[in-house]
């Protein structure tokens, strides 16, 4: 059964987005609860040094996330540590439905549930995860202290993975499809300056091998001609994107091709009092900093829409 009273607002994700706008929503006086499935911070625990947060040169990003659910704590933001399983438009409340059968009803929903690491879909990706294939060198990184592991990616979290993880392996290779990084000229540098990786353009890969012990291998495949090798490796780290995580999104919610959430200026989705806001969110650059503008503009948004609501405007 749904609750007696209503929240005016439920926020259903804990990343910087989500906590951004439950920071903004205390402000507003709203009735708020902020669900979220696993830790506050979410992919931001992921991440070894954040060195892009205006104001702090170099934190970590457990640090910061830690800052996050602080601030919110600080200004009374009620936090449910629950999987949220269902959201259901409504003409006069929208309901949202927990892992526990437990219901709740609110007259505005922000959406900030993120997005997932994209796979890339070859042979022994899926059989060797956890036995050599990660997708997080913060989480497993001290595993491969003083080996060797490949890096898939060319854009930020590839080349922010690598050079972290270039701390730990004695050799880490990095293919790219392409013959050029896509990441910010400072981290290409620092990539190209590091002794301990070596790049490998137009290269993918095309299987994983592994033994009793785990991952020993992938082959490789050159982009231009087609040529194949084998490299022997420890570990394989997947860096190629995210893919929104659009599960709850309401049916009839409005996305494009890949499955992004198309909003407006305000972060509003087509379904009147629905927020869309972060990696979830169609946008050009999705950044920490943008996830936390959405937060603030779905917020200030959700006030003023409840407002209305309430008032009969």
């Amino acid at each position: 059964m749904a609750e007696t009273v209503p929240h005016d607002l439920i926020i259903i994700g804990g990343g910087p987005g989500g906590y951004t706008a439950g920071i903004y929503a205390q402000r507003a006086a709203l009735k708020t609860v902020l669900i979220e499935k696993g830790i506050p911070g979410g992919q931001l625990n992921n991440t070894d040094e954040v060195e892009n947060w205006p104001g702090t040169e170099k934190i970590s990003g457990s640090e910061l996330a830690l800052k996050f659910s602080q601030h919110a704590a600080a200004y009374g933001l009620e936090v449910m540590n629950r999987e949220v399983v269902g959201v259901e438009p409504g003409l006069s409340l929208h309901t949202v439905t927990l892992d526990n059968g437990e219901a709740f009803t609110a007259h505005a929903v922000i959406l900030a549930t993120g997005g997932s690491p994209k796979k890339m879909g070859i042979p022994g990706e899926d059989q060797y995860y956890g036995k050599g294939v990660s997708y997080c060198a913060v989480c497993d990184g001290f595993f491969f202290r003083d080996k060797t592991v490949v890096v898939v990616g060319g854009g930020d979290s590839a080349l922010e993975e690598s050079l972290y993880l270039a701390k730990l392996a004695k050799q880490v290779y990095i293919a790219h499809r392409r013959d050029a990084f896509r990441a910010g000229m400072i981290l290409q540098k620092r990539v190209l300056n590091e002794k301990r990786i070596t790049v490998l353009w137009n290269t993918v890969l095309t299987e994983i091998q592994a033994d009793a012990q785990g991952v020993n291998g992938v082959i490789t495949k050159n982009t231009l001609d087609g040529a194949t090798a084998t490299l022997a490796t420890d570990g394989v780290f997947v860096f190629i994107g995210f893919e929104p995580n659009n599960a709850l999104v309401p049916a009839g919610t409005r996305m494009n091709a890949n499955g992004y959430v198309i909003g407006d200026e305000k972060c509003e989705t087509n379904t009147p009092g629905i927020f869309a806001i972060g990696d979830l969110k169609e946008k050009y650059a999705k950044q920490i900093v943008t996830a936390a503008a959405d937060g603030c503009t779905a917020a200030l948004a959700a006030a003023h829409y409840i407002e209305n609501k309430k008032s009969g405007a």
